[in-house]
């Protein structure tokens, strides 16, 4: 178990963070769970996130659970002191991340060959949506765009029933996922660091994070199935909708037991992976005769103590209620007062080091001076030039 003495895993780790809205900064707020002291470079604006809902107590907490844990400093790189500030910063840096089209970060001299030449153990990450090189490399892209190009979307609506449109989702699933790999890149690049002493360049497309996701639709997309492959789909209980997954050949036994259908295990029509496929809707049919008549409640605790898996269909609140959630420590509390809020931390836990969202919740620009007393050794009037000039915002 994790202790509060435990050392942090990247204690010490210093990181500039460039990213805005939501891939970079879920990465580098997984960085900062893990002790990374991330420093975030914001424009005179502010990150666009935080004024979006919801809001306690003055505070995005929508922003706040992607940027906790961080510093923040106001550089406007639209001047030179503000650039140049930004690359004496890179100079003392572990790690970098960004997250804007390719071409901005080279055009600001910010860009991985002009900061690596003067830190040459410095390992840059840039997320963007379809990746530093090819043709798309320049070309905008967000979550739902990325979510149609990939394929995604389409694959997704194939498996449902009379939808003829694709149906709307405000779930950034591309983001998360570049997020999460951009952070174990770079875990990667800081392990070849230790033996080769040098940084890298990490690239990392949002295109391909999703593109590679859909496994079994790749290989489909190469070689068509005969017919269409059946997945577990939702069936009604006397209020709501469960989802059972007899996935197994001993948990479709168990399930006709459960339900009452013991003859079921000896029925042609069940006797192979080939022949279920064929008579799904007969076995939806079967399944849905015995769930319709209990809660989903009933339904999920009856399946569940005989190992078939099941759950009745939640909404994210009844999910965050969870005793299991809370068992596992994974929700963090953060904020004071009414400002107070949950967010979740890492879906990973280590034996020896922790990770944990942290308290701190920066204000825009709060940790500007202190960052650059700390880190360049500027003095005040030093400071009040670069205010002066307009590099602070």
């Amino acid at each position: 178990m994790q202790t509060p003495s435990s050392p942090d895993a990247l204690s010490g780790l210093q990181v500039l963070d460039f990213t805005i809205v939501m891939s970079g900064p879920m990465c580098t707020r997984m960085l900062a769970d893990a002790g990374a002291d991330v420093v975030k470079v914001e424009p005179p604006a502010g990150d666009v996130v935080r004024q979006r809902a919801p809001v306690r107590g003055g505070i995005s907490t929508y922003y706040a659970s992607m940027n906790c844990g961080k510093r923040s400093v106001v550089l406007d790189l639209g001047t030179e002191d503000g650039r140049r500030v930004a690359r004496e910063l890179a100079a003392l840096a572990d790690v970098v991340v960004e997250n804007f089209r390719p071409g901005v970060m080279k055009r600001l001299g910010l860009d991985y060959a002009t900061l690596a030449a003067g830190n040459p153990r410095l390992i840059y990450a840039s997320i963007s949506g379809f990746g530093q090189s090819g043709p798309k490399a320049g070309a905008p892209a967000y979550a739902p765009v990325i979510h149609a190009t990939s394929g995604y979307e389409a694959a997704h609506l194939e498996y449902q029933r009379d939808q003829s449109r694709p149906m709307n989702n405000g779930i950034f699933l591309a983001d998360v996922l570049g997020a999460s790999y951009a952070f174990g890149a770079i875990q990667m690049a800081l392990y070849e660091r230790e033996r080769s002493g040098r940084g890298q360049h990490i690239d990392v497309s949002l295109m391909d994070s999703v593109l590679g996701m859909l496994i079994y639709e790749m290989q489909a997309a190469q070689f068509p199935p005969d017919r269409r492959r059946q997945v577990y789909e939702p069936v009604r209980a006397a209020d709501g909708w469960v989802m059972v997954a007899a996935v197994t050949p001993k948990n479709q036994e168990v399930l006709f037991d459960v339900i009452g259908h013991p003859e079921a295990k000896t029925d042609p029509r069940f006797a192979t992976v080939a022949a279920k496929e064929s008579n799904w809707p007969a076995l939806l049919e079967l399944i849905e005769g015995w769930t319709r008549q209990r809660s989903g409640a009933e339904c999920e605790e009856l399946l569940m103590a005989a190992g078939v898996p099941c759950s009745r269909y939640r909404s994210v609140a009844e999910a965050m209620e969870d005793p299991q959630v809370a068992a596992r420590g994974f929700l963090a509390e953060l904020g004071e007062g009414d400002g107070r809020f949950k967010c979740a931390n890492l879906p990973f836990l280590l034996s020896r080091t922790p990770t944990r969202a942290r308290p701190l919740l920066a204000a825009l620009g709060e940790h500007g001076e202190q960052v650059l007393r700390e880190k360049l050794a500027l003095d005040d009037g030093a400071i009040e030039a670069l205010q002066r000039h307009g590099a602070l915002g």
